[in-house]
């Protein structure tokens, strides 16, 4: 049994790298992949392109001016000095956002009034809009908690002062907030789940399309011995793509490590079962290499949406939270962000684990009970 599985397994390796293009598919493109999903798959937002339109022209305006352009958030593009040109910024997207501090802007701050300051965002994309509003605000306080510090020291001068009630945050994890830490783990296990998916489509509908099926069909292998024979080289091959990007991730892109190698491989290994035998069974049920390309991507495309990847699951409604849980991707991205970023053990990490296991089990049995050896 083992010698046919062999044959088979060589038979796949040696049609694998004979072909150049496959060589760079199966190890240079996930590479490749990493390093353009690692700049753009970011939802922080640097160097916002702002105009400052400032009525008041004061001392006050201009050091909340500098709050705003000494940060790493804004960036002063234009200044201007009428409402027409403001709304020709922001229609033509020259920049996103403008900071108008209106006439009496000083006078209201030395009154102890409430002085307002507007700022026009472009709303055509919601979630950095957002994030421009956080940012304007955290400026804010900082700059009102600046002046109202001035004014106690004034005030209180000669005094024991008051007490006060401040708050220091900490983020776990994650220290800096850098949502490419969180989002390039995912971005790992995506990449995974596309090249085993992909090759495994393939493997079947290959042998159709050039002949051989025929031959396999004549021969004494048994069909579990052919999947086995099947699966196994791409299986090698998913590995090797993991060692690979995962060598990427640290040590170029400096995405930190915290737990245990060896159960981000253990974890990988149990998430490629699945795809292998998704991959298997749109390989053989499909008639061309076109439909199992396009089987493929109708798979591939509702498990990233419905991982977690990009939309946080706890947002979706009831039903969809219920797809989910037959979601590889989702198990795996849980698996693989806890090693990458919280150095999660196998005692945080087991349901997963095990979750993966039954879901890896079930898909491999149900495409070896819809595999037939024959031409169908």
């Amino acid at each position: 049994m083992w010698e046919r599985i062999k044959t088979i397994i060589v038979k796949e390796f040696i049609q694998s790298f004979r072909d150049p293009k496959m060589r760079m598919v199966m190890f240079v493109t996930p590479v490749i992949q990493l390093l353009i999903f690692s700049f753009a798959v970011s939802t922080d937002v640097k160097k916002i392109p702002t105009a400052i339109y400032d009525l008041d022209n004061s001392k006050e305006s201009r050091e909340l001016i500098r709050e705003f352009t000494s940060s790493n958030y804004f960036e002063p593009r234009r200044y201007i000095s009428n409402d027409s040109e403001q709304r020709k910024l922001i229609d033509k997207t020259t920049v996103s956002t403008v900071l108008r501090i209106n006439h009496g802007f000083s006078q209201d701050l030395h009154a102890s009034r409430t002085a307002y300051v507007q700022l026009i965002v472009d709303g055509t994309d919601s979630n950095t809009a957002m994030n421009i509003l956080q940012y304007a605000s955290r400026i804010l306080e900082r700059y009102v908690s600046t002046i109202e510090g001035s004014k106690a020291q004034v005030l209180l001068s000669g005094s024991s002062g008051i007490p006060q009630v401040e708050l220091r945050s900490r983020s776990w994890f994650n220290e800096n907030l850098e949502s490419r830490n969180y989002y390039i783990p995912g971005v790992v296990g995506m990449i995974v789940m596309l090249v085993t998916l992909l090759l495994t489509a393939m493997a079947i509908v290959k042998e159709k399309e050039i002949g051989t099926i025929e031959q396999l069909i004549v021969s004494p292998i048994r069909p579990f011995e052919l999947i086995l024979g099947k699966l196994i080289p791409f299986a090698i091959v998913g590995i090797v793509d993991v060692f690979i990007i995962t060598t990427v991730a640290i040590f170029v892109l400096k995405i930190p490590v915290r737990g245990s190698f060896l159960l981000l491989f253990a974890g990988s290994c149990i998430f490629m079962l699945n795809t292998l035998g998704l991959g298997l069974l749109i390989s053989a049920r499909s008639q061309t290499q076109q439909e199992a390309l396009m089987s493929m991507f109708m798979v591939a495309q509702p498990m990233v949406l419905l991982s977690g990847f990009i939309f946080p699951i706890a947002n979706m409604p009831p039903v969809i939270r219920i797809a989910t849980f037959v979601n590889p991707l989702k198990y795996y991205l849980i698996i693989i962000r806890g090693i990458f970023l919280k150095g999660s053990g196998f005692d945080v990490l087991w349901p997963h684990l095990l979750a993966l296991l039954i879901l890896g089990v079930s898909i491999v049995t149900l495409s070896s009970l819809g595999f037939h050896k024959r031409l169908a």
